[in-house]
C-alpha cells in the first residue's frame, strides 16, 4: 500500500477518513466524487482477504466508462490482473473489484460483500440497494457509500435527509458544490450559471435536491442585508407544526413531518427586513420557550400565532413561562382570510419581493428558507418558513416617521409630552 500515491482533496480527505458505517454524499458536477469512490475501492480491497468489492453504476456502461480507466491508473502498483470483458479487477492480495451495472440485478445476487459503492444512486432502482445489496453486506457487516447529484427528491433524497437526521450513528450524510472542488475554475461555474435555468444550475453545481417547482418566486428578486434599519417595528409571526414525539417520529423515518417557524420581521414603509426564523421540531413546552425566548430578544409590537387547536395547545404553556420570567405580551391570532395557502403566500410576498420590499438578514436559516420559496408551491417540498413569513401580511401595522420642526409645536405638557 506504500507503493499508492494517494492524493485526496480536502472534502475527499474528510469524508474518506469518516469511520461511519454508511456514507452519503451528494455532490455537484466535477466535484471528484467518482474520484474519492476510486481510492475507497481500492484501499478495502487490499484490507480484505474475503469477499468482494463492488462498484456499480446505474448500467454496467457507465460503469466502465467512469471507474475502469480510473482504477487501472490509480491501482496501478497492486494490480495483478484485469479483465475488460467482465469489468474486473483482482489485486496482489487475491480481494477482486467488480464493476456492476444496477440495470443487471441478476448478476449481483449471491456474493458476500465488504465494500461497496452506487454511483449515480438518484438514477437506480431503489430496490436494487434494499433488496439484494444490502443484504449482501449482512454476513461481513461490510460498508457502502452512495455519491451522486441529486436527481429531484427521490430515494436518494430520502436516504440522504435520514443519514442528516443523526438518529442513527451507522448512516452520516455530506453535502458539496462543484464549487468545493479546488482544481476546477469557478468562473467556469460561473459562466455556466448564465447559460443554466436557475433550477438546473443548483441541482447540477450546487447538488441541491430540486423538486420540480414553479417560477413564483425567482432567484433574482431575493436580497441581502445584515445592516438592520434604523427606523421601523418588529413583529413575530408563527407558523406551528405538531408537537408528537420528534424522537419516535424520527426513527419511524417519516420525512414529511412540519416544523414550527418563527419569523421576526422588522417593517417600515420600505419594506420588511427579515431578522431571522427560528424553525425546528420541538415538543410544546420547548415550542413555547422558543417563542417567549424570541420575543424576549426583539421586544416585538405584536406577536401573531395561527389560529387553531395548536395554538390553543401551546398558549397556557406559554402563559406559565410569562408569569415565571415577569413579561408578559398579548398573542394576535392569525387566520387564512377563507384563501388557499398559495394564493395567501403569493399575495403577501410575490410583489414585495420582485420590487425588492423584502430584505433578507444573514442567517443559517437562509438555505432552508430559499429551498422552500423557489419550489413553492410543491408537494414535496415543506413550506413552513414562507408560510409563516406570508403571516407577517396579516400582522404588521407599518409605523411611518416624519421629519419636522421642533419649533413648531406648542409644548402644552412638558411632563407628559404634549
Amino acid at each position: 500500500m506504500t507503493d499508492l500515491n494517494v492524493e485526496l482533496l480536502p472534502w475527499q480527505q474528510d469524508v474518506f477518513e469518516d469511520k461511519t458505517r454508511f456514507k452519503i454524499v451528494a455532490a455537484g458536477r466535477r466535484t471528484g466524487k467518482s474520484r474519492l469512490a476510486a481510492w475507497q475501492l481500492i484501499i478495502y480491497a487490499l484490507q480484505t482477504n474475503r469477499g468482494h468489492v463492488f462498484y456499480v453504476a446505474p448500467t454496467q456502461g457507465q460503469a466502465r466508462d467512469i471507474m475502469w480507466s480510473t482504477l487501472l491508473e490509480l491501482a496501478h502498483p497492486v494490480i495483478k490482473s484485469s479483465h475488460i470483458n467482465n469489468l474486473q479487477i483482482t489485486l496482489i492480495n487475491g480481494c477482486t473489484i467488480s464493476l456492476k451495472g444496477a440495470d443487471r440485478p441478476e448478476t449481483m445476487r449471491g456474493v458476500s460483500l465488504k465494500f461497496l459503492v452506487m454511483d449515480e444512486y438518484a438514477d437506480m432502482k431503489p430496490s436494487v440497494w434494499e433488496q439484494i445489496l444490502r443484504p449482501a453486506l449482512a454476513d461481513q457487516k461490510g460498508e457502502a457509500i452512495f455519491i451522486g447529484t441529486p436527481m429531484g427528491r427521490n430515494h436518494f433524497y430520502e436516504l440522504y435527509k435520514y443519514a442528516e437526521l443523526e438518529d442513527d450513528d451507522s448512516y452520516k450524510a455530506w453535502h458539496y458544490t462543484s464549487y468545493d472542488n479546488p482544481l476546477l475554475d469557478p468562473d467556469e461555474i460561473d459562466t455556466a450559471k448564465k447559460s443554466m435555468s436557475s433550477y438546473a444550475f443548483r441541482q447540477e453545481f450546487l447538488a441541491s435536491f430540486e423538486a420540480s417547482g414553479s417560477d413564483i418566486f425567482k432567484e433574482e428578486w431575493v436580497q441581502f442585508d445584515n445592516d438592520e434599519p434604523e427606523f421601523g417595528d418588529y413583529y413575530i409571526a408563527v407558523d406551528l407544526a405538531g408537537f408528537a414525539d420528534v424522537a419516535q417520529a424520527t426513527k419511524s423515518k417519516n420525512t414529511k413531518l412540519d416544523e414550527t417557524a418563527i419569523v421576526v420581521v422588522k417593517a417600515n414603509e420600505d419594506g420588511w427586513w427579515v431578522a431571522d426564523i427560528i424553525h425546528g421540531r420541538w415538543d410544546i413546552k420547548k415550542t413555547a420557550k422558543k417563542i417567549f425566548d424570541a420575543v424576549n430578544a426583539y421586544q416585538p409590537i405584536a406577536v401573531g400565532i395561527e389560529k387553531g387547536a395548536l395554538k390553543n395547545a401551546v398558549l397556557p404553556y406559554l402563559t406559565d413561562i410569562m408569569k415565571s420570567g415577569q413579561r408578559f405580551f398579548r398573542v394576535e391570532e392569525l387566520t387564512h382570510g377563507n384563501k388557499k395557502k398559495t394564493d395567501r403566500v403569493v399575495w403577501g410576498l410575490q410583489g414585495r419581493f420582485e420590487h425588492g420590499q423584502i430584505v433578507l438578514n444573514k442567517g443559517e436559516w437562509n438555505a432552508p428558507f430559499m429551498d422552500q420559496l423557489f419550489q413553492f408551491p410543491n408537494a414535496l417540498v415543506h413550506d413552513d418558513l414562507v408560510d409563516a413569513l406570508a403571516y407577517i401580511d396579516q400582522l404588521a401595522k407599518v409605523s411611518y416617521h416624519y421629519d419636522y420642526e421642533e419649533d413648531e409645536f406648542e409644548i402644552l405638557d412638558p411632563v407628559a409630552g404634549y
